[in-house]
């Protein structure tokens, strides 16, 4: 359908008539062109009624003209048929610990041994890659937390960035609690029932200004799920001096702190020693339920006012083409009568 951004602009339209009903009229007191066959020419009657015709036509187009150009002034827009987005989806928010002991090499990928963080950024990658219809978001900790990436529905872009980032960016250490609280921060404004963090760390908090636990209880209370994932391999071989011996690379892993995390928020503490593991939990996280949002619509609006202002320049371009020819024609015919 059609609708007018600015309909009181059709007010203008009897502009012209109240111009000339209430502007005085010119009066001349002497001829203002002295015409040598004056009497002769007041004769041709023909020529007198094609005059006024012409005028008549000059005048219609006027009218038109104005028309056209008040309708122009009310923005005419063509409303079209309203268009359903897409509204099923989540707030996600990634929470990736890059602190120096995700640097330990106790994982494999593939038939090669590599460390932590390697493992993180390919199963991770993949999950994100998933993530159709959700908003993204990508938080990493060390010492400290930033935010990498706000919440988008861009994957690729957080895929990217979670794949260059460098270990120990953020600081050697391990602030759980910060994280905690930027997610928060993150994700408060957003919708209640669609808010969720996905926290993955090897360690133990041990640095920071909020502790994990009054994050967590922050977090509860503007009703944010927390998935906590500790990370890392119980058991690792290294070479001793006579022979090789067995240690717990995850002994400072504090999966009781992170599961009173997930406890608190309503979300879940799972425990990956492997890649194969890690993978599992992100495929479990794929079956979160999504949160369905209000229907939104959009209409898509064109513009029609340049239809009736061509109108305008195309009618003025022809009276400025043929006013001269007209003229030059009627006035060839007074010359030929006059020398008859």
């Amino acid at each position: 359908m059609i609708e007018f951004l600015w309909p009181y602009a059709i007010a203008f339209l009897p502009l012209p008539l109240l111009i000339y009903w209430l502007l005085p009229k010119a009066h001349r007191q002497e001829a203002a062109l002295h015409v040598p066959f004056f009497s002769l020419a007041a004769g041709f009657e023909s020529d007198n009624r094609l005059i006024q015709r012409r005028s008549i036509i000059r005048r219609l187009a006027m009218v038109l003209m104005w028309l056209a150009l008040v309708i122009a002034a009310t923005q005419p827009q063509w409303i079209g048929e309203p268009i359903e987005l897409p509204t099923s989806g989540r707030d996600l928010l990634l929470a990736v610990d890059i602190s120096g002991s995700m640097g330990t090499e106790d994982m494999k990928l593939g038939n090669d041994m590599t460390t932590r963080l390697a493992v993180v950024k390919n199963v991770v990658g993949d999950f994100v890659e998933r993530r159709k219809g959700d908003r993204l978001g990508l938080i990493l900790f060390g010492s400290k937390a930033y935010l990498q990436t706000p919440l988008t529905f861009d994957r690729n872009t957080v895929r990217t960035l979670l794949q260059e980032t460098p270990l120990g960016i953020a600081g050697g250490k391990t602030a759980i609690g910060d994280a905690i609280g930027l997610a928060v921060k993150r994700l408060k404004s957003r919708p209640a029932e669609n808010r969720v963090l996905i926290l993955l760390t090897d360690g133990v908090n041990n640095v920071g200004e909020v502790s994990p636990l009054q994050a967590a209880k922050l977090a509860a209370l503007e009703g944010i799920r927390i998935y906590t994932i500790g990370f890392g391999a119980d058991e690792l071989m290294v070479p001793g001096l006579l022979f090789n011996r067995k240690i717990n690379p995850s002994a400072e892993l504090d999966a009781k702190t992170l599961s009173e995390i997930a406890s608190l928020t309503g979300g879940l503490y799972q425990r990956a020693r492997s890649s194969s593991e890690l993978a599992a939990i992100y495929e479990s996280l794929d079956e979160l339920e999504p949160i369905e949002l209000e229907k939104e619509t959009f209409r898509p609006v064109k513009s029609l006012y340049f239809w009736p202002l061509g109108f305008v320049v195309f009618l003025s371009m022809i009276l400025i083409v043929l006013h001269p020819v007209v003229t030059l024609w009627i006035s060839s015919l007074w010359a030929q009568r006059a020398l008859a």
